[in-house]
């Protein structure tokens, strides 16, 4: 009976996947028509445009909508790898691919690790609607969350993923941002370096233009669906004298006092940066979670802090959102919670209200309001468990903060949790003190954590494959 549940347990998530992937289909396809824009135009007419491009053997030098790293030029021409398929037909084929492919790895973690990843997942794609399929995003998704679940376990691999996601998307290099101290953060981040340079490398001698994304992307303004854009969504309701235009690829706001918002997205972006680096250098408890939690946490700041919030950014969210929820150990499930509701506004106002939002009516405002302020409270919400996690000793008497490489330190030496020691059948360290016989429990910990037991890690190895980003 036990062994029945458990198998209906573990096959449930794979049949609302299948029902919930065949509507996509059907959708981009075109079976089922959408309301609203048309989203696989995308596909059908620039990313198409874009190969016959390179395929001639130059980056789109001349096009202002080229606005990514050059090996994004793999994902464009990947198609040509089903010759049998038309382009469009060939690109929908696959991204369904790569999402089951992460389907998969997530379901591999679970099995010593939680479900709920694995669900977030599952419902987190089809929330976003027809877009989840209509860009490459899914695909820098699926290296994203590969090189996550490879972890502490195999830092080289997790630096090497992370630095060919980045020449993908620039954002999949934040991955590294939480790896314990010392032996598995030089590995990683060196990895990193050393793909990210090859393949840059590569691309500046096969083609000319591997750079011209650089100008392009520099150039961009505030997106009608950005934080910064609610401003003039307002003051339009105002007498603002400002218009909405196809502007660099994406619908943006111009006239008077754009660039002075736009400066302030950058510098709410800077100020992430530097509670980042903060963070990265007063942190010492890495717990098997806290490489994921933290890579969700940067992700998110940087993308709500963005000029521009596209909806298929909504995809990386939900990606880190179901690694770290893979681990026992994770602290993200609310802000992960309030991502997901997040993504089903953005299909709300994108494409569905669309139109609302370009006319800044009161249903466009609103949905904005909630979709931005949702992830704002995320932002806030993750920041602040990600802190509390990571420098839990910072406030205890004394201001006892560990040792600098605690999180390479050996698992016997060291068994405690944010809140209180937890024997551990498997090496005997239950109810460990200090050195001077005093429970180390500096900083209360969230009820969430209770289950989270020793650490258990050396610099090469974790205990469960869901413990990086």
């Amino acid at each position: 009976m036990a062994a029945a549940r458990g198998t209906r347990s573990t096959l449930a998530p794979v049949a609302v996947w299948a029902l919930t992937r065949t509507a996509l289909l059907l959708c981009v396809f075109k079976v089922v028509t959408v309301p609203g824009p048309d989203v696989t135009s995308d596909v059908s007419a620039i990313y198409h445009g874009w190969s016959e491009v390179l395929r001639s053997g130059t980056y789109p030098l001349h096009d202002i909508t080229w606005q990514y790293p050059p090996v994004a030029a793999l994902a464009v021409l990947s198609p040509g790898l089903l010759p049998f398929l038309d382009y469009t037909s060939a690109f929908f084929v696959l991204v369904l691919l790569c999402d089951a492919l992460v389907l998969g790895l997530l379901r591999h973690a679970a099995r010593r690790g939680r479900s709920a990843g694995v669900w977030v997942w599952v419902a987190g794609v089809p929330l976003l609607g027809t877009t989840s399929y209509a860009r490459y995003d899914l695909m820098v998704a699926a290296v994203a969350v590969a090189a996550l679940l490879a972890g502490v376990r195999r830092p080289r691999v997790m630096g090497a993923l992370a630095g060919f996601g980045a020449m993908l998307k620039v954002w999949p290099l934040l991955l590294l941002v939480g790896t314990p101290r010392g032996r598995v953060t030089r590995r990683s981040w060196t990895a990193a370096v050393v793909t990210s340079v090859a393949l840059l490398v590569a691309c500046l001698v096969s083609a000319p233009g591997a750079l011209a994304f650089l100008g392009f992307q520099r150039d961009r303004g505030t997106e009608v669906e950005s934080l910064g854009a609610l401003v003039f969504h307002v003051a339009r309701q105002f007498g603002w004298q400002g218009r909405v235009e196809l502007n660099y690829g994406s619908i943006e706001f111009l006239g008077p006092y754009v660039p002075l918002v736009s400066g302030i997205a950058l510098g709410l972006s800077v100020l992430a940066f530097g509670w980042l680096l903060m963070w990265r250098l007063l942190a010492r408890t890495f717990t098997p979670g806290t490489p994921a939690d933290a890579a969700f946490t940067a992700v998110l700041l940087f993308t709500t802090t963005s000029r521009v919030i596209s909806p298929q950014y909504m995809l990386w969210l939900v990606a880190l959102a179901a690694v770290a929820l893979v681990s026992r150990h994770s602290r993200m499930g609310l802000p992960a919670g309030l991502v997901l509701i997040a993504t089903g506004v953005t299909q709300l106002e994108f494409p569905l209200g669309f139109v609302h939002v370009v006319t800044s009516d009161a249903t466009g405002v609103t949905l904005l309001f909630v979709r931005n302020g949702l992830l704002v409270a995320a932002c806030l919400i993750a920041a602040r468990r990600l802190w509390r996690q990571t420098l839990p000793a910072l406030g205890a008497a004394g201001g006892r903060a560990g040792t600098a490489d605690e999180g390479t330190e050996p698992a016997h030496d060291r068994a405690k949790t944010d809140g209180h020691a937890k024997t551990d059948d498997r090496t005997g360290t239950g109810g460990r003190t200090g050195t001077g016989g005093r429970t180390e429990a500096a900083g209360r910990a969230e009820p969430d954590e209770r289950d989270a037991g020793p650490l258990r890690r050396s610099a090469g190895r974790a205990d469960t494959p869901a413990s990086a980003p």
